[in-house]
């Protein structure tokens, strides 16, 4: 069987990810979390490999311990669809609390209510509430 499964990598912060997004998007849950033991090649206790199920969509997670010039970029961002203005507001509180808006929540006419958002992390989220 072949999956595609979107792949976020850190820089010792994949924990603390992981932990934010399943306690604000329902329906979500750690299906994994393996840390990096005192051999390395990571920092003892960062994430070596982590999954989680967002709603019902696998991610996995990883802390590198290699140091990047790059890091995450609106142009691939993970879009959230709810059901009404309340959950929206209440999940982009959420992540964007640290964060910044590319466009904060609105009518944009496309939708009701749409917002989309880099958090803390740098991660981009786009969260809609169908008309």
């Amino acid at each position: 069987m072949t999956t595609v499964t979107p792949f976020l990598m850190f820089e010792g912060r994949a924990e603390e990810a992981i932990t934010r997004y399943v306690s604000v998007i329902p329906g979500s849950r750690v299906l994994r979390l393996e840390r990096h033991g005192a051999d390395g090649p990571g920092t003892e206790g960062t994430v070596a490999l982590g999954e989680a199920s967002l709603a019902g969509q696998e991610v996995r997670f990883f802390d590198s311990h290699v140091e990047h010039a790059f890091t995450f970029t609106p142009s691939l961002s993970l879009f959230i669809t709810v059901d009404t203005e309340d959950e929206l507001d209440r999940i982009v509180d959420a992540l964007a609390a640290g964060g910044s808006f590319l466009m904060p929540p609105g009518d944009y006419g496309f939708s009701r209510r749409f917002a989309w958002l880099n958090d803390e992390f740098g991660v981009s989220w786009q969260v809609n509430a169908e008309r």
